[in-house]
């Protein structure tokens, strides 16, 4: 299959970007061409203006079942080092703009941590997640050992991390890894309707919110509480600030621009 043939790129509007990832014949299972295409991808996205959503899909049955165990198999560490495969998944995680996972089937592995590099995971009745790697003598190494940590606690994270054991999209709900449910086969379909209404706002105040939430997160509350004070203020030399104030004081629906 060509590199062109592994991840599919569809325009669902004007504004919204689908990238599916399309290996069958492995479960989508993520490989270095996989990964360098996704990232290649996301980037040119976060550079369209035209672009106000991203979103990431498999098939209806997989989202991604893990990395490509042929690939690393009998690799040295110098070699694993040298691939750096953490890279790809940065330029997800510092898109600009907002990222949506729609996750059907499995999710494993690498492709549990791809989708929990998006802002918002919407998972299929039927998706199953986790993260394996234990199982084959390795570790969560793009990003999972901490980020699901962050997500549900150390304690929690232990025993699922340590038994390598898969969970459910109810589960991973309750747990906070996912942030909605969809009946299965429709996880895509309402990743659409989630990335309609954001397309919707204004982009200057959604690109501001993705950065001080993320940069938040990372910081001391104080020092959150002044990033976002900072952006609040600052959303005041927009047009858009002005067009959506204008639009509820005359009752009519705003037009935003980005400006």
């Amino acid at each position: 299959m060509a590199v062109e043939e592994q991840v599919i790129v569809e325009r669902a509007s004007s504004d919204i970007v689908i990238l599916k990832i399309n290996r069958p014949q492995v479960r989508n299972a993520l490989n270095l061409a996989v990964r360098t295409r996704l990232a290649d991808e996301v980037a040119r996205a976060g550079a369209d203006e035209t672009v106000r959503c991203i979103v990431i899909s498999g098939s209806e049955t997989v989202f991604a079942a893990g990395a490509d165990i042929g690939e690393m198999a009998d690799a040295g560490p110098v070699e694993v080092m040298s691939r750096n495969v953490q890279k790809y998944w940065r330029v997800l995680t510092e898109c600009p703009k907002p990222l949506i996972a729609a996750v059907e089937g499995f999710a494993l592995g690498g492709g549990l941590e791809l989708a929990l590099c998006a802002d918002i995971i919407v998972a299929g009745e039927g998706a199953k997640l986790g993260l394996p790697e234990v199982k084959v003598g390795i570790l969560p190494g793009g990003g999972g050992t901490q980020k699901l940590a962050r997500l549900v606690g150390r304690q929690r994270a232990m025993l699922l991390i340590m038994t390598g054991r898969m969970f459910g999209a109810a589960e991973a709900l309750s747990m906070g890894v996912v942030s909605e449910v969809a009946p299965a086969g429709h996880a895509l379909a309402r990743a659409l309707d989630i990335a309609g209404e954001i397309a919707a706002m204004p982009p200057i105040s959604i690109t501001q919110i993705k950065e001080i939430v993320n940069a938040g997160l990372n910081a001391p509350l104080e020092t959150a509480l002044m990033l976002e004070r900072k952006a609040f203020q600052l959303q005041f030399a927009t047009r858009d600030q002005k067009e959506g104030m204008q639009a509820f004081l005359e009752k009519r629906k705003p037009k935003f621009e980005g400006k």
